[in-house]
């Protein structure tokens, strides 16, 4: 008594031009957003600010490890405030809180 196996071959599944059109435009916009991100998040900023302290306190050393630092808390600190939904770009005004610690604009 003799088994028989049959075997076939795997094929990969036909990829329409359209598809393909659309899975690299979308990767490009991906690749274009990629220097926003990094601006939303904080990090080039943080970055900035972390060096130009380090190097004003340290010198070049401190200007150096200032701007690894301020890169990640700059990051970690702009994640959390996209996670929660602050925003830095809205209006603040000058006022006053009242006896009912409810605060008042001037305006």
């Amino acid at each position: 008594m003799t088994k028989t196996m049959k075997i076939t071959a795997s094929t990969l599944p036909m990829v329409s031009p359209a598809n393909r059109l659309f899975a690299s435009a979308a990767l490009a916009l991906a690749l274009l957003a990629i220097p926003h991100i990094g601006q939303a998040q904080g990090i080039v900023r943080g970055a900035q600010e972390g060096a130009r302290e380090g190097n004003r306190v340290a010198g070049p050393v401190g200007g150096v490890v200032g701007g690894a630092v301020g890169a990640g808390v700059g990051g970690a600190m702009g994640a959390v405030r996209g996670v929660f939904g602050i925003s830095d770009h809205g209006y603040r005004c000058r006022g006053y809180y009242d006896r009912y610690s409810r605060f008042h604009c001037y305006r």
